[in-house]
């Protein structure tokens, strides 16, 4: 019997020490996994943000476990006796995290199982992870990143480690997308309508129209160009040397890379579909959308997503349409442009010039067509409290917005051609409440801040050192404009919840967006070599999102060896000091500033280049 117990006594503790060490195993996997990142688990349950800054505990800040300080969710600069936590680190994101959207994470909607229409493309549309589910971590680049080729030559080839994808060069290979060629991926400017070059396709569309000299400018009056479906954007990266900047939009979809290339090459380029809200850019922006076999269906719903090029068409902008419908000959195709034309021309939309496979619709310039139609005629006219200027979020409607009083007068948009609009007051300055002087004030100021900054880069920055800029509070875009000697470009982001200036922005020949920084940007990452971010910090106190997620955010877009201008409060630039190491960041200037700032100061910020597997080449 005595035996017989001890046996049993000796099985007990045998399970209990198995279950003790199963435990302490899996406290250890669970711990690993959070303050490590998952690596090479392949686990997504990384989140990252203030709130799994504290459950990550007061070891990963540095501090005492026993801190009651550890909390640095909070969204205010001046804690009291948070001077002592400092972070050690963060952790890296898995390698096939290495090209994280996280709004537009498709892993996310099956991981959410988000009920969405397919056939309304809301699956390719913003949807933001909540603050549990985000990832707390620093986005890897690619194994053997190489520092990005410089303008002007990006446009033409890129180091293929750094976007390592080249299925669009078998797909497209008839259409002279791109080629692969040993380490380099070409550009030789094709396209699905133009395989034989870009630059004779533009030069096609504007003796189409008839401009002086072929030049799709139209001596300076055709600056703004919104691009839709724009693959690997060869016709932005064209338009650049005619003085055209284009908005060159594409979804993250099946050719999931578009943007990703157009980024690294150097051209504008924004991830957006047309689906169901209204893409981020205010009314009359555009003077040309183009869309060369960007494969919509735009007979759907009543001519909706037609509607949204309307309402971002400037008074008699173009609609450049090149696509089977406008030139073949069988049962479906011919269908499709009868229903398409009876569309548009209840629209009030005519054809400007019709050739080869090419058709450029022409936008009114008043309200007449639209008040002689017959009543009843769809699409209506939109409801006189729609603002078409509103965006962050907003449905689209199926509706035509018709001309204020004061721009149907006008029969045009007043503004002056390129480069002269850069610098003379828009007319809807008036609109917003704004002088010309306070434009003109504003013009100056931006001038001398900018010209304070280059001072402070010293020789880090050069004439090519820099490409793809964003201005993270752009407000009338007078940053970017004191950069026009520079061989750069500036998307001018115009927060949601301020003063709805983006108009202004469009209207001097810029380009931009309409964002909320509590969430991600809708970007991939290492695509921009300079943020500039003007009292950005700042405003975040006044909402309920964390200064931590956008240091991680500006990150995660930010190119190795890219810097970062932050000009705000002393509060806010002591706040970003301490997280420099974490990030792998470099101070490399600070100063007061030397405008009418009160105590504003400015720090800037160099992101050093890091790998933690392979390694970092810098060779050209």
């Amino acid at each position: 019997m005595s035996r017989g117990r001890s046996e049993e006594s000796q099985k007990k503790r045998l399970v209990a020490s198995v279950c003790a060490v199963a435990f302490f195993l899996g406290f250890l996997y669970v711990y690993s996994g959070s303050i490590f990142g998952s690596r090479n688990s392949g686990s997504s349950a990384l989140d990252y943000g203030s709130r799994s800054l504290k459950r990550l505990g007061a070891s990963y800040l540095g501090a005492d476990d026993t801190d009651s300080k550890q909390d640095v969710s909070s969204s205010s600069f001046a804690q009291d006796g948070d001077d002592d936590i400092i972070p050690k680190s963060f952790p890296v994101c898995d390698d096939r995290h290495s090209e994280l959207i996280p709004c537009l994470d498709r892993n996310f909607i099956y991981q959410m199982r988000l009920k969405l229409d397919l056939s309304l493309m809301e699956h390719y549309e913003r949807h933001c992870p909540p603050q549990e589910r985000r990832f707390n971590c620093l986005i890897p680049p690619p194994r053997g990143y190489k520092v990005p080729i410089k303008w002007p030559q990006s446009r033409d080839e890129v180091w293929k480690v750094n976007i390592p994808h080249t299925h669009l060069a078998h797909e497209k290979s008839d259409q002279n997308w791109m080629i692969v060629k040993g380490q380099k991926i070409v550009f030789p400017g094709g396209g699905t309508h133009f395989h034989h070059g870009a630059d004779k396709y533009i030069a096609h569309m504007a003796n189409m129209l008839n401009f002086s000299n072929d030049n799709l400018n139209n001596d300076g009056n055709l600056r703004t160009i919104l691009d839709v479906g724009c693959g690997v954007a060869s016709f932005g990266g064209y338009l650049l040397g005619s003085n055209i900047i284009a908005m060159s939009l594409a979804p993250n979809d099946v050719h999931q890379n578009q943007i990703q290339f157009a980024l690294e090459r150097g051209i504008p380029a924004y991830l957006a579909v047309l689906g169901t809200k209204r893409l981020p850019y205010p009314s009359r922006s555009f003077e040309l959308a183009h869309c060369s076999r960007c494969r919509i269906d735009w007979l759907q719903r009543d001519g909706i997503l037609l509607l949204e090029l309307d309402r971002l068409l400037r008074p008699g902008g173009y609609f450049a349409y090149s696509s089977p419908e406008a030139y073949a000959q069988d049962e479906e195709d011919l269908r499709i442009w009868r229903e398409m034309s009876a569309l548009v021309g209840r629209m009030c939309w005519k054809i400007a010039a019709k050739k080869d496979q090419t058709v450029i619709w022409q936008k009114p310039l008043t309200n007449d067509c639209y008040m002689e139609r017959e009543p009843d005629t769809h699409p209506p006219l939109c409801q006189s409290d729609d603002d078409p200027n509103a965006v962050w979020g907003v449905n689209m409607e199926a509706c035509i917005t018709p001309y204020s009083e004061h721009d149907n007068r006008a029969k045009g948009s007043e503004l002056a051609p390129w480069p002269e609009r850069l610098t003379s007051p828009p007319p809807r300055l008036a609109d917003l409440g704004y002088s010309s002087d306070m434009f003109e004030k504003d013009m100056e100021t931006w001038q001398r801040r900018v010209d304070h900054y280059w001072s402070l880069f010293g020789p880090k920055v050069t004439s090519n050192t820099i490409r793809n800029v964003m201005d993270m509070k752009a407000s009338m875009g007078s940053f970017a404009a004191a950069l026009r000697s520079k061989d750069v470009w500036v998307m001018n982001v115009v927060p949601h919840d301020g003063p709805s200036t983006l108009r202004i922005v469009y209207d001097r020949g810029l380009i931009g967006s309409t964002h909320d920084w509590c969430e991600a940007f809708s970007t991939y990452p290492r695509t921009y070599d300079l943020l500039h971010a003007w009292t950005v910090f700042s405003d975040l106190e006044k909402r309920d999102c964390s200064p931590e997620d956008l240091l991680i955010e500006m990150d995660r877009m930010l190119r190795p060896t890219g810097f970062i201008i932050i000009h705000d409060k002393q509060l806010v630039i002591d706040f970003v000091k301490k997280y420099l190491t974490a990030l792998h960041w470099e101070a490399i200037a600070t100063s007061e500033s030397n405008s009418d700032d009160g105590n504003e100061v400015i720090l800037v910020i160099q992101k050093k280049l890091w790998l933690t597997t392979g390694s970092v080449d810098t060779d050209q």
